[in-house]
């Protein structure tokens, strides 16, 4: 009984110790900054400072798909540089559509110019890159960025 007893009070004078440390108010001011769940199921439920990526429109997403196979593709076949650059334009779009648009609209360009001698191959780069390309114009003309000619 009397080791208990004394074992509280040497508790009681350590946390007076702490106490007279740290200062009544910062002591106060941090016990009240604590805030207590209401129930113990709010432990478990999503916080809501998670950020959701929102969702892309449908023909963005259509070119991203297809700059994705494209992209796949060309790396498969050896064509390293140009599925970078195609890469980085469809990461640009994430946060600067426009750009990522104009980006792999310079890319496609580009892609005329790689020699492919499998005539098989040959049509399935021609399907892809023209798969990219309707995606990309139809993205361009919904955001209205292709200059308008005048009739």
């Amino acid at each position: 009984m009397l080791d208990g007893l004394v074992a509280v009070v040497v508790v009681d004078l350590l946390a007076a110790g702490v106490l007279v440390i740290l200062g009544p108010r910062n002591v106060a001011r941090r016990m009240a900054s604590i805030r207590r769940p209401n129930r113990l199921a709010a432990l478990f439920e999503p916080r809501a400072a998670e950020i959701v990526p929102p969702a892309l429109n449908p023909k963005t997403q259509r070119v991203l798909v297809a700059a994705a196979r494209l992209a796949n593709w060309l790396r498969a076949h050896g064509h390293e540089d140009v599925a970078r650059e195609i890469r980085n334009g469809a990461a640009r779009m994430t946060g600067n559509e426009p750009a990522g648009l104009y980006a792999l609209q310079t890319t496609l360009r580009r892609i005329r110019v790689v020699n492919i001698s499998d005539s098989a191959s040959h049509e399935r780069l021609k399907a892809l890159v023209g798969e990219l390309r309707t995606a990309v114009q139809d993205r361009f003309e919904q955001l209205e960025l292709l200059p308008f000619r005048r009739p």
